[in-house]
């Protein structure tokens, strides 16, 4: 979408579109050991796709092999714990790791280094948790893209969703949400991509909702873990992406836990 939300693509007056698929395996390791108060953890994500979500997306070459794309990672991730919240905060880092070259059709990374920290809650309406509601925000900063004079602007995003529990807390069901602001415009010079010179640009923006589940992964006395999918209708989106997404995450905690 342009800067006043309508459709434009590689044709003129023909809306472009894409479709992206994205594989990831991610460790999650919460550990004992207590800073600020908080149980300290990390994260590391090395996630596989087809397509980098470069924005704008032109031209991309819709067979381009399956890759390893930038490497997403939490060096720091804090949770703290209550009766009626929970809370977390920390840096999250995405290092170029994928492929990029500029103006290539075939990227599999964006080419730069992103540092994102963030903070959220959950809040807990009943004394027995069963009704939720979850807010995290998140703060991107980059640096330039790999031999170019192009800096993105910092991005601010939103995301988390209401929910009810069942079964213990072993299903859920809601609705999920996330907002996403550019804050700052984008710096660029000559290497901005050709079908965007001399175009307005502004600060890109866009919204999604959907419903969410989640079901257990279990036997009669122990769960192996959770599986939950989110779906996404994107509206109001102005110099991005708009479309659906879907995505499907299996969590499995180790050890498995045994149920009462």
């Amino acid at each position: 979408m342009n800067s006043d939300g309508d459709p434009i693509g590689p044709d003129p007056g023909r809306p472009g579109s894409i479709d992206m698929n994205s594989y990831a395996a991610s460790v999650w390791y919460v550990s004992d050991f207590k800073l600020l108060g908080a149980n300290y953890g990390f994260i590391l994500f090395p996630a596989f796709t087809n397509n980098a979500l470069e924005a704008p997306v032109f031209g991309l070459d819709q067979s381009t092999n399956t890759g390893f794309t930038d490497l997403y990672f939490q060096p720091l991730n804090l949770g703290w714990h209550t009766q009626r919240a929970d809370f977390t905060a920390g840096l999250g880092v995405v290092a170029p790791t994928g492929r990029f070259e500029p103006g290539a059709p075939d990227n599999l990374g964006l080419g730069m280094w992103s540092f994102e920290p963030f903070a959220g809650a959950t809040v807990y309406f009943d004394e027995a948790r069963t009704w939720h509601f979850a807010t995290t925000a998140f703060y991107e900063m980059h640096t330039k893209k790999r031999n170019t004079d192009i800096r993105v602007g910092d991005i601010l995003t939103l995301e988390g969703g209401l929910g009810k529990s069942f079964l213990g807390g072993t299903l859920i069901v809601g609705a999920s949400y996330y907002a996403q602001f550019q804050i700052a415009h984008d710096e660029v010079g000559p290497d901005i991509e050709p079908l965007l010179k001399g175009r307005k640009l502004a600060r890109q923006r866009v919204f999604g909702v959907g419903p969410e589940l989640t079901i257990p992964i279990m036997t009669s006395n122990t769960l192996y873990g959770f599986l939950n999918a989110r779906f996404f209708w994107e509206m109001g989106a102005r110099s991005t992406l708009e479309g659906t997404t879907l995505t499907i995450t299996a969590t499995f905690p180790i050890p498995s836990l045994p149920l009462e």
